[in-house]
């Protein structure tokens, strides 16, 4: 990819250098536990902890609402990957606003937070192992940029298309939520008979957010000539790793469709270049497609 030197979106929030946020909820339910066990005992060890937290750098009172700890405000680290991050987002803020523009309305730019380690977001804990994720409460991508490392190394799939692909598809669960058809799929999935059919419109859901990114990858392209040979198959490998049935096999265990996700891999390589060949978001309703 030809990412050095462009525009870095400002919609990153680099919390690398922050308190970690992993212990927030633990604290939280030591304090509460402090004051009801103590009282004004409690109360007095409580400012003590609170003095020591205030001079880590952690608010005290944004653990007591349940706020993340590490939205104290922290030095961002502009390395590498958060430059190749900033404009990654930068560019698909560049395709998605043109497309909504051309279809009469308007793109809210979502926010990417980039952690180390752990994470609290207004959709729950977040960690490294739980991989790159949309919350759709506070219309925020969750990134520990370790994953990057983690999909070359363990995952086989290296290169900063790939990588970018990942952040592509996250950004693709965004354009679902501002477009109504997340909340549509939760409520069929609370309509649903049973666990494999709520399963299977989250493959469609997210099988869906896989040809958004290659729509991107489409108008990424085209508009400021981003791609390099042999990115699109970087892309394909990342979407073959990832697929339920091949990290299934690859952990040693059956393959079982019914418990599947996001889909096969051939079926995320499959939507992946749907978009991509077509540029075309109607390309993707995955949710009338007979055969994924």
């Amino acid at each position: 990819m030809k990412w050095r030197g462009r525009r870095q979106s400002r919609n990153v929030e680099d919390r690398r250098g922050a308190a970690a946020a992993g212990g927030a909820g633990i604290l939280l339910m030591l304090l509460r536990f402090i004051v009801g066990r103590f009282g004004i005992r409690g109360i007095l060890i409580l400012g003590v902890v609170g003095v020591g937290l205030y001079m880590a750098g952690v608010n005290p009172l944004s653990l007591l609402q349940g706020q993340p700890a590490s939205q104290q405000a922290s030095e961002p680290i502009d390395d590498e990957t958060s430059q190749f991050v900033r404009v990654v987002l930068a560019e698909t803020e560049d395709v998605w606003s043109r497309l909504f523009t051309e279809a009469g309305g308007d793109y809210p730019e979502p926010t990417l937070v980039m952690f180390s380690g752990s994470e609290n977001s207004a959709c729950g804990f977040a960690s490294a192992a739980s991989g790159p994720f949309y919350c759709p409460a506070d219309q925020k991508l969750y990134l520990d940029a370790s994953f990057f490392q983690e999909l070359a190394q363990r995952f086989g799939a290296p290169g900063d298309f790939a990588a970018a692909y990942v952040i592509a598809h996250e950004v693709g669960h965004h354009v679902q939520t501002v477009t109504g058809i997340t909340n549509e799929v939760r409520a069929a999935q609370q309509r649903a008979r049973g666990q494999g059919e709520a399963n299977e419109l989250q493959v469609r859901m997210e099988l869906q957010a896989d040809c958004y990114a290659g729509v991107w990858a489409y108008y990424a392209d085209r508009m400021s000539d981003l791609l390099d040979e042999g990115d699109i198959e970087e892309g394909l490998a990342a979407a073959e790793a990832i697929g339920d049935d091949t990290l299934q096999r690859n952990a040693g265990r059956r393959v079982t469709p019914e418990s599947f996700t996001h889909g096969t891999s051939a079926q995320r390589q499959r939507w992946f270049t749907n978009g991509f060949r077509s540029g075309d978001v109607a390309a993707c309703d995955t949710f009338e497609a007979r055969n994924l």
